[in-house]
């Protein structure tokens, strides 16, 4: 028989639910601005910005940088590594910044896809050693949350059985690593929409990854009321030729979280996937009016679907800051509502918002 010995205090466990709670509180979901050095450069490319340590910060700047109407709206932020050590124009550190409005600091901390040999061109992430030192340090320079993204794809052989158990491991070591130092860590197992299968195939293989990462947590001790899941929405694969409704997305994806989530867990902060800025928004308010019990706070951690519309008016430009900042708002806003189910918009497929943001094999 084995047992159990106690890894946190009653006041490590109260601080962990606490901050939990307030980045998942009522309308508020995270800002997810930790794309890495390499991903940045692929969206600065888009709108013609040369990639340079100060061009990120300028643009970081632009979303740091919105008024008090995201206080409520916002949760959360994730940093990079370069970004939570920068400052913005008047000398302010971002993370100072951030906390002024009320709003948690968060910190990428995996350190990206490897192969895993033994499987079908399917990997797991990096980056556990020198884990807890990293988290003691992210801890007293601001971080109270961190992040941890493992990848699955579906197709005829995948996900295997390898990649899920050893995907799901490795979450649970990163979590309870976190918890240690009084960081709350957000737990990404993201099924990858790549392919052609159907929303009844994606939703049997989330069940079977999400299963296999709570069964990974209990057998690492993690305090589930201190973590936060970030999945993805169960939703067709890209180049499904059948189209699928948002309420049969939503059924779906609640219906995964519902056989497999245990209702310990405070929150669930979606990833968009490559969703346009405006299907994440439907969707995800529909999950939150989907008649099913829901016993977690069901909102967002979005990268392009809060920043595409913003970074496509910035474009680089010192003059176009402030009505950047605004479309960053607009989204912000627009997916506080969905949050609480209260989105009623749908119609703006045009523009930026309606642009479909999918890559093959994405990588951040």
């Amino acid at each position: 028989m084995t047992h159990h010995f106690p890894t946190l205090t009653p006041e490590q466990k109260k601080e962990l639910h606490d901050i939990a709670l307030r980045i998942v509180a009522s309308g508020k979901g995270i800002l997810a601005a930790d794309e890495s050095v390499g991903s940045m450069g692929k969206r600065l490319n888009q709108i013609g910005v040369e990639n340079t340590e100060e061009n990120r910060r300028q643009y970081r700047q632009v979303l740091f940088t919105a008024d008090d109407r995201i206080d409520n709206c916002i949760g959360g932020v994730i940093f990079f590594h370069e970004t939570l050590y920068q400052t913005a124009d008047d000398g302010t550190p971002f993370v100072k910044m951030i906390k002024d409005k009320g709003i948690t600091v968060g910190i990428k901390v995996d350190k990206g896809l490897v192969p895993l040999p033994g499987t079908n061109g399917e990997t797991t992430t990096q980056g556990l050693d020198g884990l807890s030192e990293r988290c003691a340090q992210y801890k007293k320079d601001g971080a109270d949350f961190a992040k941890w993204r493992c990848v699955l794809k579906i197709s005829d052989t995948t996900p295997s059985r390898l990649c899920i158990e050893e995907n799901a491991n490795v979450l649970a070591r990163y979590a309870s690593i976190c918890q240690q130092h009084g960081i709350v860590p957000i737990v990404e197992p993201e099924v990858l929409p790549d392919g052609d299968h159907d929303l009844k195939r994606c939703q049997y293989v989330t069940e079977r990854v999400l299963a296999a990462v709570y069964r990974a947590m209990f057998d690492h001790h993690v305090y589930l009321e201190g973590t936060l899941l970030k999945p993805n929405m169960v939703t067709a694969g890209h180049s499904c030729t059948i189209k699928y409704s948002a309420e049969e997305v939503a059924m779906a994806t609640v219906t995964a979280l519902r056989r497999t989530v245990p209702p310990a867990v405070t929150g669930v902060t979606f990833l968009s996937g490559g969703q346009s800025e405006e299907e994440a928004s439907v969707n995800l308010n529909a999950i939150n009016n989907c008649p099913l019990m829901k016993p977690w706070a069901l909102t967002f951690s979005f990268g392009r679907a809060l920043q595409a519309s913003a970074l496509k008016a910035w474009r680089g430009q010192k003059e176009n800051e402030s009505v950047a900042t605004e479309e960053f708002i607009k989204r912000a806003e627009i997916n506080s509502l969905a949050a609480q189910g209260k989105y009623t918009g749908g119609g703006d497929g045009s523009g930026a918002a309606g642009q479909s943001h999918y890559i093959s094999n994405y990588a951040y």
